[in-house]
């Protein structure tokens, strides 16, 4: 008997499923699939997180990405399907517990299924990346909604109830990432400082560079303590 033969990608299914998403959630979820494996959903977090790493390669060209630097910028092409990757199933691991926890009986596959195409937000949320903090208040605002609705159609629970759970949640992981988001552009500025400095520098006595080199790095740590609470 003949192997049974995988599934050929088709991008064309997941710019559909994208695009229903974005525009009609509450029709997906209540017409997704619970079961089929895992190939597909990973493979659109996948073309999601290469979409949003271009996304953001082509405004750091512009400096106006959350990413910081040009090279950083075009790196995250790669890096950002990899970091998509893991938290994908990370991310849908905690709600598969909390869903749990809610009285749901379906598989860690469905809530996979329910984190990975939501990922279709990612691309466009990377767009109001330009403004700060914009990107994260407005992305998380926009998960917290479609887990909502993948509560009540996907795991059956009471609107006002997934409502209650997933947007504290949702608002405890937008408070979290404002705060690294405020640490991250800190630390940007200082290394654009820093960069600013070497060019200072080069021609410098080796004692003069050593001073201003020890007074950037007491800089530095002085306003990362004053960034924690």
């Amino acid at each position: 008997m003949a192997a049974a033969q995988s599934p050929a990608f088709d991008f064309h299914s997941v710019l559909t499923d994208a695009r229903r998403v974005l525009t009609n959630p509450t029709g997906f979820y209540r017409d997704m699939p619970t079961a089929g494996g895992f190939t597909e959903p990973l493979l659109f977090v996948v073309v999601m997180a290469i979409a949003t790493g271009i996304v953001g390669a082509f405004l750091s060209l512009f400096g106006g990405s959350q990413i910081g630097t040009v090279r950083l910028g075009f790196a995250s092409i790669i890096l950002l399907p990899i970091l998509a990757t893991v938290v994908s199933f990370i991310s849908a691991a905690v709600l598969f517990l909390i869903w749990k926890l809610m009285g749901s009986e379906r598989s860690y596959e469905a809530s996979y299924r329910c984190v990975a195409y939501a990922s279709a937000i990612y691309p466009v949320v990377a767009i109001v990346g330009v403004i700060p903090y914009l990107a994260t208040i407005i992305g998380m605002a926009w998960l917290g909604y479609l887990m909502i609705e993948a509560s009540v159609l996907v795991h059956g629970q009471d609107r006002r109830t997934a409502t209650i759970v997933i947007g504290l949640f949702a608002v405890l992981l937008m408070l979290s990432n404002i705060g690294s988001e405020r640490v991250a552009r800190k630390l940007e500025q200082e290394i654009r400082h820093f960069s600013h400095y070497m060019d200072e520098w080069r021609n410098l006595p080796p004692e003069e560079a050593g001073r201003r080199m020890g007074e950037f790095l007491r800089g530095l740590e002085d306003g990362m303590h004053r960034e924690q609470p």
